[in-house]
């Protein structure tokens, strides 16, 4: 059968491009669709051609389901790759391409929806003989009832969105006292995400593995299955890395949890690229009688590229050939495991600031290259990173013949990646490459959270060394300004005194630094060599102003100077004591925004009184909620921004007055 001859991509960022190049393989035009915030994004670049459609907010473009067949129609597009969220799990946007003619790559619409909803899904895979969570999966949504039913299952339980995935409308809750509150804000962005709020309730597993089946289906009634990924490294329910093959997976258990994710695709007549979740209960190793059927997610995921490094087959070339109705080129004993794969997803996110996304102009960005290592990005220097769509930067994926060669390349690979502008997560990634835990295979879901500290999470010293480097940068470029204003001068003759080197007569000579060190204000010193006029360095804090310390990367921007070392980035900028907001200098009791995003909910009023740790609002940004508490007893005296307002990073939102 013949090759599509071409396809539009609705998505955006580094799946658009990772369609985008197998497409082009494979001799297909490209179309993108894109909102105005993604005009000048790689993606639109790559493509043939781009189609704006919409403003940044997803809602008003990606998600645009009319909008996005209309290009389609208006370019003659063959078919539409959905990448992967946005609309990839909607049925009605499989029903759409089919009603216009136009090839949907991915599954029928019919096997999205059995999938799509969590409790239908689990009802039809235990009718397969597919063992599923215990809990709550019915139709009744009263809060009133499904507290009960929480109690019934017992502390701790999930709380799940019935429609989506990827950690959306999801909340781990560990007493009744906090059931309510979780409801609550699963229920909401279960709407917001996926414009439907109902749940389930499910029990915790204890000491659970996250580990998925990757299913390939034609249209001829052949499945197989691609082995399994390991995606147990999380926080907040949202994958942080991860791995093929599984630690600790047995021949026995591979084969059991293979069968049934066959079943499962079967038993909705799959066609495409699919993941069949589970989750295993860790306690005494991987068993093969300890697992239980999740989900399925009816897309390709974020995480295939560790599937096609142990398989060596490209899924998305896979996707396209049983698009055109292609018979599969193999059958389950054809497939074998070649070592060992794990991706790392670099996020632009401050693991320093609790993981609060961070956005700007990437100043610079700079991936390793060498053997094992790919690198899947969206982004390129000089890019901005906005708040409007997810925060990551790339996937750093590293490939090996054994476990620790993978993991050892990934940390390796992570320690040479460069970003310059927002802040980024690389350090505590390489940090988790390394933890002693992880790479001995003794792991779950709950690592991270357990490990916090070690993995550098959480206020941080200032990185003197860092911090010296960027002041001697700083001061390099101001005394080449001074000069350069001196040679467009007289030719009267220079003096001691107008030199900007810190003379004087007795003593070590120096003179003060002050700076801003990501956005603290500091005080460092200019210290001149005794020995060799005009020589200096700076001094702060312990360091050694003579030490012949190194750094990763200095990067310059109008603003300062970037230091990247060790995969962590310090900001240091010159202080001016008259650059002070005024408007806001009284703010001592203000609750700010953290970051850039969307201020969703208010939960008091001006006069109301609050106890520390007080929920207050909650911000919305890169896909993820951001609740704000009292940081001490207090009242409210003005709220100063309304729910559904975009608001900027450092905007007042509520005044408190603190009680005496």
């Amino acid at each position: 059968m013949a090759m599509l001859e071409s396809v539009l991509i609705a998505n955006r960022g580094e799946i658009a491009c990772r369609i985008i190049r197998t497409a082009r393989e494979l001799g297909m035009r490209t179309i993108a669709v894109h909102s105005e915030a993604d005009a000048d994004a790689l993606f639109v670049q790559m493509a043939d051609e781009a189609h704006l459609i919409g403003p940044p907010p997803a809602r008003e473009s990606y998600l645009q389901i009319d909008r996005i067949i209309e290009v389609a129609r208006r370019t003659g597009a063959a078919s539409i790759h959905p990448g992967y969220g946005f609309l990839s799990e909607r049925a009605e946007f499989a029903e759409a391409c089919a009603k216009n003619g136009i090839v949907f790559v991915g599954p029928p619409a019919s096997a999205i929806k059995a999938m799509g909803l969590k409790d239908a899904a689990k009802a039809l895979v235990q009718q397969a003989g597919v063992p599923v969570v215990p809990g709550y999966h019915g139709s009744k949504q009263d809060p009133d009832f499904l507290r009960q039913k929480a109690y019934e299952i017992g502390y701790p339980v999930l709380i799940k969105a019935v429609a989506g995935g990827g950690g959306k409308g999801m909340r781990r809750v560990e007493k009744a006292a906090d059931f309510d509150a979780a409801l609550e804000s699963a229920q909401r962005e279960a709407q917001n995400f996926f414009g439907d709020p109902r749940v389930l309730v499910e029990k915790y597993i204890l000491s659970p593995r996250h580990i998925e089946i990757q299913v390939f289906a034609d249209s001829h009634g052949n499945v197989v299955h691609l082995f399994e990924r390991d995606c147990s490294l999380q926080r907040r329910h949202q994958k942080v890395i991860e791995e093929a093959p599984a630690p600790g997976m047995t021949p026995e258990m591979r084969q059991a949890m293979g069968s049934a994710a066959v079943e499962a695709a079967r038993a909705v007549g799959y066609v495409g690229a699919g993941t069949v979740e589970f989750i295993a209960d860790g306690r005494e190793g991987l068993r093969a009688d300890r697992f239980y059927f999740m989900e399925m997610n009816t897309r390709l995921q974020v995480e295939h590229p560790v599937t096609e490094a142990i398989t060596g087959l490209d899924l998305v070339e896979l996707q396209f050939r049983a698009a055109s109705g292609e018979v599969l080129p193999f059958t389950q004993g054809d497939l074998s495991i070649d070592g060992h794969a794990v991706e790392a997803r670099l996020y632009a996110e401050d693991p320093e600031k609790e993981f609060l996304p961070s956005t700007g102009k990437l100043w610079a960005l700079e991936f390793p290259e060498g053997e094992g290592i790919r690198i899947d990005t969206g982004v390129e220097a000089g890019a901005e990173v906005t708040p409007y769509y997810d925060p990551m930067i790339a996937k750093v994926i590293a490939h090996g013949a054994t476990r620790d060669e993978a993991l050892d390349r990934l940390a390796a690979a992570l320690g040479e990646t460069i970003v310059a502008g927002p802040k980024t997560n690389a350090a505590f990634l390489k940090k988790l490459c390394e933890a002693e835990g992880f790479r001995a295979g003794r792991f779950d879901t709950g690592f991270i959270d357990r490990n916090l500290e070690s993995l550098g999470v959480g206020p941080q010293p200032v990185d003197e060394i860092a911090v010296s480097f960027g002041a001697s940068a700083l001061i390099s470029r101001e005394i080449e300004r001074l000069r350069m204003a001196e040679l467009q001068k007289s030719d009267e003759p220079s003096s001691p005194w107008s030199a900007p080197d810190g003379f004087q007569l007795l003593g070590i000579r120096s003179v003060g630094v002050p700076l801003l060190v990501d956005g603290e204000r500091v005080d460092a010193r200019e210290v001149f060599s005794r020995t060799h006029p005009g020589a200096s360095t700076v001094a702060f804090g312990e360091s050694d102003p003579w030490a012949e310390d190194v750094v990763d990367r200095e990067v310059d921007a109008p603003h300062g100077v970037y230091i990247i070392r060790n995969g962590r980035q310090t900001l240091v900028q010159p202080y001016d004591p008259f650059d002070v907001d005024l408007e806001h200098m009284d703010e001592g009791g203000a609750v700010k925004a953290p970051m850039h995003g969307k201020l969703i909910a208010v939960f008091v009023q001006p006069g109301d009184k609050v106890e520390k740790g007080q929920r207050l609002a909650i911000v919305e940004a890169m896909k993820m909620e951001h609740v704000l508490v009292a940081p001490s007893d207090a009242e409210i005296a003005e709220i100063a921004a309304e729910p559904g307002a975009q608001v900027a990073e450092g905007a007042r939102l509520i005044v408190l007055k603190t009680e005496e």
